[in-house]
């Protein structure tokens, strides 16, 4: 059996794990975001933080219940760092340094898992799993917690309310987000993923020495690092690593925890606002978007250039010979359609087109099928901009799922997807015209470039994947992508939650024979054709000086 068809049989059947889990999958969420009951160990954590689950919120309550939330948890895990050498169970590691402390500390409570150290040279087992691990599962619940808050804005009228934060985010931890990580790690364990707290030890004989290396809770944080799409690996290497990535099954079983949930949850949203065919639609726009990436991925990779590549049967220079291009391929496209940013390859070691692939699916905004709950509410903030473009061309005042959109929400929209772009080309800009962050550049010309707009793409976007030549772990890139992280995760909430709650206060308008069909595939090509071209637009100029020049010179 030939690669190519290899690849294309696991991406089949990749589809077919995610259509089967897609309905299950969603309608329990739209349950778990629907009931009225509280478990009984939720209730203990309500008392435990002193918050009342049945009062509603409007927006700017909910809003600073993310702020609030987030804002603890970033101290938390920046003092945890700060301490990590007079804690125990730290393997001798020493603290963290404060600029890479507020880095991680900004990277995981914004869901983006940016790493610019080596984990099993720095991090201990308490920072680890009490810090990690744990903002893993929270940073997680609350980007559902807004995507619902958003739903809710839609399928509400004339109340102004959200639902409860404190509510939303415990059971996405409780209900959704724990169960599946439980039965992803018992999977990943019987694949051969550790799953241990050992100390570190040396094996074998390397060069004259030994290597050291440490054990941990590894399959454990796998598995909710997938599922969250969070990414940040226990090892350096993260899922190319055999502790946390040991066989081709495995592999293709962690890209499809990346995937289910962000798929799943457009079902939630067609369950909550009444109308599984919006669901479908936005489905629909996910998914061709995230096959055409695929694809394209899959076809660069795979052309030959020259006897090197004729003899590995395409460009395996960063792969894992265990994984080979096609599914490297895949997990490429599906960590940076996603805000996951886990690698089981080097990113850097792509095509120059493949490089450029990955930055374009960054540059969308992660929307197909996008980060859990992120993925859900930048697709609809999309939705709401192409149902205003259709608006203009026809006249009319645009619809959508039957609330009007007036001046104030497309304002809020048009905030919402300018904030990423305006951070990821200001801060590349400063750092391309300062002296200092040149010298973390191990390349120059068009790839060097393509390493610091990988760089900002990455963070401000709350990825977390990276070009593998950049020293990242200094000052300058420490703090400027610990802002860009923490502006490209919470400024964009503010937007979505006003805009939500601008939505929840309004009465449905009925639908006429004027109104633009949302469900039909014509809106689907809409949808398509606005993310492509607005991102086009945005990015055109800077991805041409990266990797379309570093392509078109290969």
């Amino acid at each position: 059996m030939g690669p190519v068809l290899a690849g294309v049989l696991q991406l089949l059947a990749l589809i077919a794990a995610l259509a089967l889990a897609y309905r299950p999958l969603g309608d329990y969420m739209a349950k778990v975001y629907s009931s009225a009951k509280h478990w009984r160990v939720e209730k203990w954590i309500y008392k435990g933080i002193g918050a009342d689950p049945s009062t509603e919120m409007r927006w700017p309550a909910y809003l600073r219940g993310v702020l609030a939330f987030s804002a603890a948890g970033v101290l938390f895990l920046y003092l945890l760092q700060r301490l990590q050498g007079v804690l125990p169970g730290s393997l001798g590691f020493a603290s963290i340094d404060p600029d890479q402390a507020f880095n991680t500390a900004a990277s995981f409570v914004s869901n983006t898992n940016w790493q610019s150290y080596y984990g099993e040279q720095a991090m201990g087992h308490v920072v680890q799993t009490a810090g990690l691990a744990v903002q893993n599962f929270v940073s997680a619940a609350v980007g559902m917690a807004v995507a619902v808050a958003l739903v809710r804005g839609f399928a509400r009228s004339r109340s102004g309310e959200l639902g409860n934060f404190w509510s939303d985010m415990v059971r996405g931890v409780t209900r959704i987000l724990l169960p599946l990580s439980m039965i992803a790690a018992i999977v990943l364990v019987a694949c051969g993923a550790i799953q241990n707290f050992s100390g570190i030890h040396e094996v074998g004989q390397f060069m004259g020495g030994s290597q050291q290396w440490n054990g941990g809770a590894v399959a454990s944080q796998e598995a909710i690092k997938e599922i969250g799409t969070n990414g940040g690996g226990y090892f350096n290497a993260n899922s190319a690593h055999p502790f946390e990535n040991p066989t081709p099954f495995s592999n293709l079983f962690e890209i499809f925890l990346i995937l289910v949930v962000p798929f799943s949850l457009t079902r939630t949203f067609g369950r909550m606002v009444g109308s599984l065919k919006q669901g479908y639609a936005i489905l629909g726009t996910m998914a061709v978007i995230w096959l055409g990436f695929v694809s394209l991925m899959m076809w660069t990779e795979f052309a030959h250039h020259g006897p090197a590549f004729d003899i590995a049967g395409g460009a395996m220079e960063g792969k894992e010979v265990r994984f080979g291009i096609s599914t490297s391929s895949i997990w490429a496209v599906s960590t940076t359609l996603t805000s996951t940013g886990a690698v089981n390859s080097f990113h850097s070691s792509f095509t120059g087109f493949g490089g450029g692939i990955q930055l374009l699916g960054m540059q969308l905004g992660e929307i197909a099928p996008g980060g859990v709950g992120s993925g859900l509410y930048g697709m609809l903030i999309m939705a709401i901009i192409a149902v205003f473009i259709a608006g203009l061309m026809v006249g009319r005042t645009p619809e959508y799922l039957g609330k009007k959109i007036g001046t104030r929400e497309i304002k809020l929209a048009a905030c919402y997807i300018l904030i990423t772009p305006t951070l990821v080309l200001v801060f590349t800009a400063a750092a391309m015209a300062l002296p200092t962050p040149a010298h973390s550049m191990t390349n120059s010309g068009a790839h060097g470039f393509s390493e610091i707009l990988y760089a900002y793409t990455s963070g401000a976007n709350n990825n977390g994947s990276a070009f593998a030549g950049l020293n990242a772990d200094t000052q300058w890139f420490n703090t400027t992508i610990g802002l860009a992280m923490l502006l490209g995760r919470f400024l964009p909430m503010v937007f979505v939650l006003a805009l939500a709650g601008s939505l929840a206060e309004q009465k449905p308008i009925p639908a006429t024979a004027g109104t633009l069909r949302t469900e039909k595939p014509l809106f689907t090509g809409l949808l398509v054709g606005a993310i492509l071209i607005i991102t086009g637009l945005t990015y055109f100029p800077a991805l041409a000086l990266g990797p379309l020049a570093e392509g078109l010179a290969a």
